[in-house]
């Protein structure tokens, strides 16, 4: 029995089937990096700018997809897919050459949704218009990297936004009726559990998103984070320890909530700590047995749906 509403539940309920990301890299950068906020990216942004694991960009989208498309194809018959711009802040363009880059990616006959992991900062009404647009054409997902709500530690980690802008990208893209899929990070520096499930119980009361990403903080090798990680500044959470603050931020939402990420992992060559998290089978197969004890523990289906 699902503990939580999951985005394969999810998409299975919308197209019918199992659905997969491909990954694509939109060929943009970041104010966080360009000199327009800085030069150095948020603190625990790899040189990557979260787009590890994406396609490298290229001219002619249809070969990233196809790219992405054999990949994933090695494993599983995928017959529908999400074009997912990963990498960097992929509304920081102009917006004729975004125009071209997601009609592009949502011709694709097999695709059946776009996916953009952006900036709040970076979405000017024009380019909010373009993704209204293009909802109509195919569904459009806006992904905001919010991390946490508590202005010290925004400070700390670089975001380079206040969360009032947030929460007008919010307001925006709702009004347009685009859904939102916020990224929270568990574990920064500094921050309690209490820290934490204020910024989950936010946005559960709040602002409210459609969907969200709970990703536990990783440390990366090539960031400042590494850094301050090896000077001793801070500790990375403990297996149990994550899941405990994880679980208590599951009671926090909605249950109409789609979960799109409950850990995530970084890539192997470049990951620091937690080195626990480099076995992604074990973590997830633990995750579900600690889910069931508790359903044991309190007599009952844990954070059931239905």
């Amino acid at each position: 029995m699902e503990r939580y509403y999951t985005l394969n539940r999810y998409l299975r309920e919308q197209f019918g089937e199992k659905v997969y990301k491909l990954a694509l890299d939109g060929g943009m950068t970041c104010p966080n990096r360009d000199g327009t906020l800085g030069t150095k990216g948020c603190i625990f942004c790899s040189e990557g700018g979260s787009g590890d694991f994406s396609e490298k960009c290229c001219d002619n989208v249809h070969e990233q997809v196809m790219q992405a498309k054999a990949r994933i194809r090695q494993k599983t018959d995928a017959k529908k897919f999400i074009a997912y711009f990963q990498s960097y802040t992929n509304t920081y363009a102009p917006v004729s050459y975004l125009t071209k880059l997601f009609r592009d990616a949502i011709a694709e006959p097999d695709v059946v949704a776009l996916s953009i992991g952006t900036r709040p900062d970076c979405l000017s009404e024009e380019i909010t218009s373009l993704l209204s647009g293009l909802n109509q054409v195919k569904p459009v997902w806006v992904e905001l990297g919010l991390q946490t709500i508590h202005s010290k530690t925004a400070e700390y980690i670089r975001r380079g936004y206040d969360l009032p802008i947030f929460e007008e990208a919010m307001d925006r893209l709702h009004s347009e009726h685009i859904p939102v899929i916020v990224h929270v990070i568990l574990g920064l520096p500094g921050e309690t559990r209490e820290d934490m499930l204020e910024t989950i119980r936010y946005l559960a009361d709040s602002h409210r998103p459609d969907g969200i990403k709970l990703q536990l903080l990783h440390v990366l090798e090539g960031t400042d984070l590494a850094r301050d990680f090896r000077d001793g500044q801070f500790k990375t959470l403990e297996m149990d320890e994550y899941f405990h603050i994880l679980f208590d931020c599951l009671e926090e939402l909605p249950e109409d909530m789609v979960i799109h990420r409950l850990t995530g992992d970084g890539p192997k060559r470049i990951l620091i700590a937690p080195q626990w998290t480099g076995d992604k089978k074990r973590v997830l197969n633990e995750m579900h047995r600690q889910m069931e004890l508790l359903d044991i523990r309190q007599g009952k289906a844990w954070k059931s749906k239905r």
